[in-house]
């Protein structure tokens, strides 16, 4: 109805009333124009109101925490940040091998000899808005008094240190995890300033697991997975987290032997004759239906359960094994890589139970949220240490080429996590604004 009024007042526009002659007088042929214009525009001063009222309402803006001088993404429509393309970007990462104290080994590729440096000068741009630079005192304060939990294998361990680098920034957390646990996989830190709680959890699989190989723990030993039974030494400690971020994947490509009801029901890669081969996707999509069934049973969780989707291997010239390696040193295009094969369906059994996670959580009152790094780095071949990396427990004939350089693309997680804190922020300042009205 409005458009159609305007376009009526377009077709007969309103024109300023020209200067009066000094007697006073209208010209004769401009009085019948005039008259039509003064009667287009009473109606039109009565019609719009009634017409605005009508229309929905704009939501409110609500306020904004610390941007940094960013605009917030949470206000951008139709703009979603997980989608885009890496661009180059100079001034490179925010913090060094130098600056930082917590990269571990494993992933200091600068200090390990890695000769170029053009990796680290690319950033994310999505397709529809900016994706502000990280912003440590902002973050900080998003989460001060509250606490954030890393649940998955040692790529989920990444994304924590590599958050632990870009708040060292402002500061540093004191390690208490020695009055929780004597168990190295887990960890804890506390930024006394803050009241802020890091802790990562080491649960490959998330559901029990253990050595089926008589001779004992390897890289590729067989291992037996009690799908439908969650680890309890990350489910026992997670319960009072505001936040958890969970995740898993490249541990499901190894030989395993499934588990339901104390009964085996197949394996993957096992070459057992008497057991049905099932795909590893079946293992993968019921741990995380375990595991997210496991969130929603506990009694006393009231957190947000963010779940950081796939992270791509980038082997070439051979698995992993067989002397496959990842020199690349700049980022694909959308052109010359797709998502696709065993990357894009890990991708969407994990989105699909995550959206079946958001319908039961519903009956609780918990929320559920995807934290979706897999387009970005399925583009970044670049990112890994290759054979630039130390680990303790590495065959140094075997180039790394899962997990990712510190400092490097995997600072883009963290960027997204900020983002996705500060909108839910946003919109719990915006629902308890409505609330107060209400009441």
């Amino acid at each position: 109805m409005l458009g159609f009024l305007l376009h009526i007042y377009t077709f007969f526009p309103m024109r300023v009333p020209a200067i009066e002659p000094p007697n006073g007088k209208n010209t004769p042929h401009s009085t019948p124009q005039k008259l039509v214009h003064l009667s287009l525009t009473l109606i039109l001063l009565t019609l719009i109101p009634l017409c605005l009222m009508n229309r929905s309402p704009t939501p409110v803006q609500s306020p904004k925490i610390h941007t940094g001088g960013s605009a917030s993404l949470a206000i951008k429509k139709k703009c979603d940040m997980f989608s885009g393309r890496w661009v180059l970007y100079p001034n490179g990462p925010s913090y060094t091998n130098a600056t930082c104290r917590e990269i571990i080994p494993q992933q200091n590729c600068a200090k390990f000899g890695r000769p170029d440096t053009e990796f680290l000068k690319w950033r994310w741009k999505p397709d529809g808005c900016e994706l502000p630079r990280f912003d440590p005192v902002q973050f900080l304060e998003l989460v001060r008094g509250k606490s954030i939990g890393f649940i998955g294998d040692s790529v989920g361990r990444n994304q924590m240190q590599s958050l632990l680098c870009l708040l060292s920034n402002v500061t540093y957390p004191v390690d208490i995890s020695y009055k929780y646990t004597s168990n190295t996989n887990f960890k804890r830190w506390f930024y006394t300033d803050y009241k802020f709680t890091l802790a990562t959890f080491w649960s490959p699989f998330l559901v029990k697991a253990k050595d089926a190989d008589p001779k004992g723990h390897s890289l590729n030993n067989l291992m037996n997975l009690y799908l439908d039974t969650v680890d309890e030494a990350w489910a026992a400690q997670i319960e009072n987290f505001d936040y958890v971020i969970i995740s898993a994947g490249q541990w499901f490509f190894r030989p395993l032997i499934f588990y339901e009801n104390g009964q085996v029901v197949g394996c993957h890669g096992c070459n057992e004759k008497n057991i049905t081969e099932v795909t590893k996707f079946y293992g993968y999509r019921k741990a995380f239906q375990t595991s997210f069934r496991t969130l929603q049973n506990l009694k006393n969780y009231k957190g947000l359960t963010f779940l950081r989707t796939f992270s791509p291997a980038h082997f070439e010239n051979g698995a992993w094994n067989e002397g496959g390696n990842c020199a690349r040193t700049r980022p694909f295009t959308k052109q010359e890589m797709k998502l696709d094969d065993y990357n894009l369906e890990f991708y969407l059994t994990q989105v699909e139970e995550l959206r079946a996670a958001e319908r039961e959580g519903r009956k609780r009152g918990l929320e559920f949220r995807l934290l979706d790094v897999t387009e970005a780095m399925v583009l970044r071949p670049d990112g890994h240490p290759n054979y630039y990396g130390l680990s303790p427990h590495k065959n140094v004939t075997i180039a790394d080429c899962v997990h990712w350089c510190t400092p490097g693309p995997i600072d883009t997680w963290n960027e997204f996590l900020l983002q996705m804190l500060k909108m839910e922020a946003e919109r719990r300042s915006f629902d308890g604004t409505l609330q107060k009205k209400a009441g």
